[in-house]
């Protein structure tokens, strides 16, 4: 079957960067300790017994940059869930002056990601380390979730990070429009809102997984690109 052809192509990607300096962590923000991630470490190890094992669930950025060790991947669905443009970002992939946004997991509906099986190695380690990336701040964007997922292997139980819709980031329900709008023209030191689009778009696309909701955003976000002056 002939591959999808993306709208939103390089050359207007391209046509997002800009140079920008990281503003560092924010200096009003509450931040989580030791003692924080210990309690979600043995609240979350409570859920899933050590004889199972550890599985990630990747539905954006996770896919295209997992930046993890795994030994072996699935194509998974997670039902109940689904992606959505609701995480405001003032840094990473836009500024405290231009917010850009990234997906999370919102409730309703369904998505279908990538599942990572992680090494049998030490599990807690393992976990210290996906915590203490995905979850930073009090209250946080994320909660962990021990999630049931399909596959065309069986089902198996993967940790996902879903929205916290009391955190401070928490952005949705959006408009459309503002969605376009946004990703076409933030960016921060991690880069744009269109190349973190057009990337998992992409990836998604490779591994057959067609979101009918993300193709129709890239289309917009490439016109949207396109029809500003260069």
């Amino acid at each position: 079957m002939t591959a999808r052809q993306m709208s939103l192509t390089p050359e207007l990607v391209a046509r997002c960067f800009r140079t920008v300096e990281d503003s560092g962590p924010d200096p009003d923000a509450m931040h989580l300790d030791d003692s924080d991630y210990n309690a979600m470490l043995d609240a979350f190890e409570a859920e899933l017994p050590g004889s199972e094992p550890l599985w990630l669930f990747g539905y954006g950025s996770l896919i295209w940059k997992p930046e993890i060790d795994h030994i072996e991947e699935r194509v998974a669905v997670a039902r109940g869930w689904h992606r959505s443009f609701c995480m405001r970002m003032t840094r990473w992939r836009g500024t405290k002056d231009n917010p850009g946004l990234m997906m999370a997991l919102d409730r309703g509906g369904q998505c279908k990601g990538v599942a990572f099986r992680l090494s049998d190695g030490d599990r807690r380690a393992q976990l210290d380390k996906l915590f203490r990336r995905e979850v930073t701040l009090k209250p946080t964007s994320y909660h962990p979730r021990l999630l049931s997922l399909a596959s065309d292997s069986g089902p198996v139980k993967a940790l996902a990070f879903v929205i916290n819709r009391k955190g401070t980031t928490y952005a949705g329900p959006l408009a459309e429009e503002e969605v376009v709008e946004k990703l076409a023209t933030s960016c921060g030191h991690w880069g744009s809102g269109a190349d973190y689009l057009y990337n998992t778009v992409k990836n998604l696309e490779e591994r057959g997984i067609h979101d009918r909701h993300l193709w129709r955003l890239q289309r917009l976000v490439a016109g949207r690109i396109a029809a500003s002056k260069p």
